[in-house]
């Protein structure tokens, strides 16, 4: 793995409220430019997608499909989940998963990002793992899930952060 030196980051503090905030959108399109995101959106999810299916080679659904995010070659259809541990939100909930019973996915990959996108954990969960672990939440009609670290201890529950790791650009 090529290690590259950290671009030097500009003094943030010097900049105007709109130039942030255009710095931001200019960040938002070239991330697009490059394929990473797809959206304008807050990036992790669209990171998220992008890392698991250039790390598996799966196929990313339209934006507009109901219920999952990517399918295998062998047919496998994945929910692609990202959560950013920030400094000051250390929840793990994943965003919400609605009609979690009807099995629009088979398995649920998920990363964690810390403050900075870097990856601290990545996994692939069963859906009846995530059905016997989420929690459904009637007033948004959805299910949370939350993505903690012993997840992992589950057996059937795949450990493949080196796998996204080695997936950033």
């Amino acid at each position: 793995m090529t290690v590259r030196p950290k671009p030097a980051i500009r003094d943030l503090t010097a900049l105007s409220v709109p130039e942030l905030l255009a710095f931001h959108a200019g960040i938002g399109e070239e991330l697009r430019e490059r394929g990473v995101v797809r959206s304008a959106n807050n990036p992790t999810g669209d990171l998220a997608e992008y890392l698991f299916c250039q790390a598996f080679g799966w196929t990313q659904a339209p934006n507009s499909e109901r219920g999952f995010d990517a399918t295998g070659s062998d047919g496998t259809r994945y929910q692609i989940k990202g959560r950013r541990i920030h400094r000051r939100n250390k929840s793990r909930q994943l965003s919400a998963m609605r009609d979690l019973s009807s099995g629009h996915f088979d398995v649920l990959a998920a990363v964690l990002f810390d403050d900075e996108f870097q990856i601290v954990r990545a996994a692939l969960v069963p859906l009846r793992l995530v059905e016997g672990r989420a929690t459904y939440i009637a007033h948004a009609n959805s299910s949370k899930f939350m993505l903690r670290d012993d997840v992992w201890d589950e057996p059937d529950v795949e450990d493949v952060t080196k796998q996204i790791r080695a997936a950033m650009p």
